[in-house]
């Protein structure tokens, strides 16, 4: 019995399929068959059961599952104070959100890739429910997303935080600057749809204040979302950094009588089962390069 015939069986009975199995551990799926195959040979016992469509484990599969990963983990322990000085390669794919892929995301890529030249890096731009599946599915090895996650499947870790700033177009009434969270039921806000982050805050905003907006206007992206601010269609909040250059622009005033959304936190997710040092070594460079005032094509 090897640590690869071990770590063969453990992602292949702890992903959503064998092909995802063998990404991960970068090698083919009729390699990593084989390797279950021996370590299959070398216990005297099947650890999955195989049909034509699928594999599914056995019940001395399931049996094994939490043995595999203790001596996995105590491995890459060991591994760990061995390699530490050591550059990591292989491929990462990672998840973020829209607002860290327009703002720090670069930055992050270049930090790990100064420090991990020989890393593959492949980043996913998606929505927080579909990346956090992709981490219990084993697809991502990491993602950067709002919010900590609440599945007992997955770690999460704060990192930094994005701040916003309500605003309004200077198209939108005759004193814009003059709004008040109480003219709300008047006017139109305008945010992005139910499953981003930001949803949460919004609604405990409008929750405190008792209040809610005559109509929604939801957008994908924050893209869509400044550009139906600005063209006067409603009122709204941009990430800080964005709001205050679309108002030193004179394109958009800022609402000082609305009160102030909190800060929206954001983590560092991986699985718990996952204790490869590429983890440990992107969630730190992550944490020091955290900086959602980055610039952005957007404005």
């Amino acid at each position: 019995m090897t640590l690869k015939q071990l770590e063969a069986f453990y992602w292949a009975a702890t992903c959503s399929s064998f092909a995802i199995a063998a990404g991960r551990l970068n090698i083919t799926v009729s390699s990593l068959s084989k390797r279950i195959a021996e370590l299959e040979m070398s216990l005297g016992t099947e650890l999955f059961n195989r049909t034509a469509r699928s594999a599914t484990l056995t019940t001395v599969g399931e049996q094994m599952i939490p043995h595999a990963k203790d001596l996995l983990g105590n491995a890459d322990q060991f591994l760990r104070y061995a390699n530490s000085q050591m550059s990591l390669s292989g491929r990462c794919r990672f998840g973020v959100g829209e607002l860290t892929s327009l703002t720090w995301m670069p930055d992050l890529i270049a930090q790990i890739q100064a420090y991990h030249p020989d890393l593959l890096i492949e980043p996913i731009v998606g929505v927080g429910q579909d990346l956090e599946r992709g981490l219990e599915d084993g697809e991502l090895d990491f993602a950067i997303i709002a919010g900590p996650s609440t599945r007992i499947s997955i770690a999460s870790h704060i990192i930094g935080k994005a701040e916003f700033t309500w605003v309004a177009s200077n198209d939108f009434s005759e004193q814009p600057a003059s709004l008040e969270a109480t003219d709300l039921p008047d006017i139109t806000l305008i945010t992005l749809p139910q499953g981003a982050g930001t949803v949460r805050l919004i609604d405990h905003w409008l929750s405190n204040l008792r209040t809610s907006p005559a109509r929604i206007l939801s957008c994908q992206n924050w893209g869509g979302v400044a550009g139906l601010i600005r063209r006067g269609l409603g009122v709204g909040f941009l990430p800080e950094a964005w709001a205050e250059s679309l108002i030193a622009r004179g394109q958009m005033v800022h609402l000082d009588k609305f009160a102030r959304l909190s800060p929206l936190q954001y983590t560092f997710q991986w699985r718990r089962d996952d204790s490869r040092p590429m983890i440990q070594s992107i969630r730190e460079i992550a944490s020091d390069t955290i900086d959602f005032h980055s610039p952005t094509c957007l404005i």
